[in-house]
């Protein structure tokens, strides 16, 4: 594949000579889903957020229940997605010995469903539900069952621009059921991190091991400004690692990085899959 964009050339070509031979430790943000039909949080046209909070979630019923009816209908979508070019390249990156495992911010769970083994899902996951207070783990699909067999006229609503966490902005809730544990009757929770909470100190560690146990890191398709994946480009660079990001527009770690590509993820990833050789 000839790159038209000799910048862009040099800078992958740079790339690949700065994790050739290393074991890769890889951080991912939003910006490898676009070409599963994900949107970006902060790209080009990315689609305005205003972000429940948790505190919203946890103490206001109508906040809740908005959240519900806009998760449920983002999720079918959601669900339909397919891992893309470089959630593939990726897996096949970690098969072939060169990539050590993936971090991600995202909770879309591409990065399984393409094959990666060692994920460390930073933000959660939107395939599981929890109870805040029986602590019952609940199969997303098997919830989405129950919740549209108690609100059949969601049923008949129309489509609306997806987000990046799965949600939709619902034009209305209506009488929308609120599902709660059918265990305990308790309050049922995605297990994903909300704008508001902390990242799990023990998901966070398991980031840092996977740093710690790498030659090199490799940001795709995030900006960088979730303190979390900062402070991974920070542990990185303490243990003088080369720190190579590929995305599309500014991050916050341009400055720090090795080496920037600016280009798109599943192309640049296709590349380096094809490219690295695996680590003596």
């Amino acid at each position: 594949m000839t790159d038209p964009d000799p910048t862009a050339a040099d800078a992958f070509e740079r790339a690949v000579e700065a994790l050739a031979g290393r074991r890769i430790a890889v951080l991912t943000g939003a910006g490898v889903s676009t070409d599963s039909g994900i949107p970006d949080y902060r790209g080009q046209g990315a689609p305005a957020r205003t972000p429940m909070t948790v505190q919203q979630f946890l103490t206001d019923e109508g906040s809740r229940r908005r959240y519900w009816v806009g998760s449920h209908l983002g999720w079918r979508r959601f669900d339909a997605a397919r891992p893309n070019a470089g959630h593939a390249a990726l897996a096949r990156l970690e098969h072939s010995g060169v990539a050590s495992g993936v971090i991600t911010q995202n909770v879309d769970g591409l990065h399984v469903r393409a094959g990666n083994r060692r994920v460390v899902e930073l933000h959660g996951t939107m395939r599981r539900i929890g109870c805040l207070q029986c602590g019952q783990i609940f199969d997303r699909r098997d919830l989405a069952a129950r919740i549209e067999a108690d609100n059949p006229w969601l049923a008949g609503t129309t489509d609306l621009p997806l987000g990046p966490d799965g949600d939709v902005a619902p034009e209305a809730v209506g009488d929308f059921a609120i599902p709660a544990c059918s265990v305990c009757g308790g309050t049922l929770k995605p297990d994903v991190v909300f704008f508001g909470e902390f990242i799990p100190a023990e998901k966070f560690r398991e980031a840092e091991q996977l740093v710690r146990g790498a030659d090199a890191l490799l940001v795709a398709g995030s900006s960088l400004v979730v303190n979390s994946g900062i402070r991974l480009v920070e542990r990185a660079r303490r243990r003088k690692l080369p720190v190579v990001i590929v995305n599309r527009g500014e991050t916050r770690a341009d400055a720090r990085a090795s080496v920037k590509v600016d280009a798109g993820t599943s192309e640049i990833l296709t590349r380096l899959a094809a490219t690295l050789p695996a680590p003596h």
